[in-house]
């Protein structure tokens, strides 16, 4: 069996011991007779698996017991939606911070339902880093502040916890939950596509503080109602059950490695060895400012368009995949999420190292 070794920013690769595991259970799960991808949601047997995986994800992220743990559907881009009509009701206001492409479609989906205005935003800077706030920054009377934490596309990462207040703070956690500890007290919401770190494409976690559902205004629809779906156990209707099941499994394979603390040191070694590299040289070019590199995808560019191309070509045949950059952005980019192993990224420097070698810029 040959297995590359894929950049991907999202569907991104799963753990092998979790891709193990699931083929071993696929025909027969737990004695049940059949697949998880086949029984009823409402049955005992996966009644069980989804209880597991919240209870899993509440250990490892510490969530404190006053915030519902949803498993949804519609991909974080719903999410844009959801989070105006269920928080934009007291005085109709919203501020957000721009760090890249997500947070602005987040930003213009808000538009639709309220005042939502910019608080603070690097475009004018390419997205390179990630813009400073103090709470001077915002509204006092802004129902929430959102933010983008990790920026796939440019590849940044918020350096810190925008300070708000009272003010609840809703942040897109898509491409970096569960990659390094995080306080989740300090958030009013949490949510992610679950397709680069937790599980396939297909299911985005919510984590909510329980007072901030219950306010959705009256024309939201059933399935983007919070209170709908944490009054139902999120299976207000049949929810993605697979990909839940696989999200328990990567839970698992994380805690017994020894949590969210050790994925951190995994994460960061990996992603220290590429910035190291790429600060020793001056062949590649590393777009984004040191203090707001993200830690899960790292962008680089020749500033040569055509070597660029070459480059994302010769890599996918020596088996390292999707390194070619966001169409909105060009050049390269390696998405190293946490199940991707630190030989890798060896090969992926290694490559590096022999592909300037052999394509010398004039």
């Amino acid at each position: 069996m040959k297995r590359v070794y894929n950049f991907s920013a999202g569907p991104s690769m799963l753990p092998l011991p979790v891709l193990e595991k699931a083929a071993s259970e696929m025909l027969d799960y737990n004695g049940s007779g059949m697949s998880v991808m086949e029984m009823s949601h409402r049955s005992p047997v996966y009644d069980a698996i989804i209880k597991d995986a919240e209870a899993k994800l509440r250990t490892l992220m510490n969530i404190p017991d006053n915030y519902k743990v949803l498993f949804l559907q519609g991909g974080a881009s719903t999410q844009f939606a959801a989070v105006p009509l269920n928080l934009m009701n007291k005085n109709g206001k919203a501020d957000y911070i721009l760090s890249g492409q997500f947070s602005t479609k987040a930003y213009k989906e808000a538009l639709k339902y309220g005042d939502a205005a910019v608080a603070a935003s690097s475009k004018d800077d390419n997205f390179a880093f990630v813009p400073a706030t103090t709470r001077e920054s915002f509204r006092p009377d802004a129902d929430y502040v959102h933010v983008c934490f990790n920026n796939t596309i440019y590849g940044t990462k918020f350096p810190y916890i925008p300070d708000t207040g009272d003010i609840p703070l809703v942040a897109d956690m898509s491409s970096c939950i569960i990659s390094e500890p995080v306080d989740v007290s300090k958030f009013g919401l949490i949510y992610a596509g679950a397709q680069k770190n937790m599980a396939p494409a297909g299911l985005t976690v919510v984590i909510v503080r329980e007072d901030l559902i219950g306010h959705a205004r009256p024309t939201t629809p059933a399935m983007l109602d919070y209170q709908l779906m944490a009054d139902n156990g999120s299976m207000y209707n049949t929810p993605p059950c697979y990909c839940i099941y696989i999200a328990k499994l990567v839970y698992e394979w994380i805690l017994s490695l020894g949590g969210l603390e050790a994925m951190k040191a995994l994460n960061m070694k990996k992603a220290s060895l590429l910035y190291d590299y790429l600060d020793s040289q001056d062949y590649y070019i590393a777009p984004v400012k040191k203090e707001s590199r993200s830690m899960m995808n790292v962008t680089f560019v020749t500033g040569d368009a055509e070597l660029d191309k070459k480059f994302a070509k010769e890599a996918a045949e020596a088996g390292l995949q999707n390194l070619k950059g966001h169409r909105s952005v060009g050049g390269m980019r390696a998405s190293i999420y946490n199940a991707m192993p630190y030989e890798g990224v060896e090969c992926l420097v290694a490559f590096m190292k022999k592909f300037a070698a052999e394509n010398p810029k004039e």
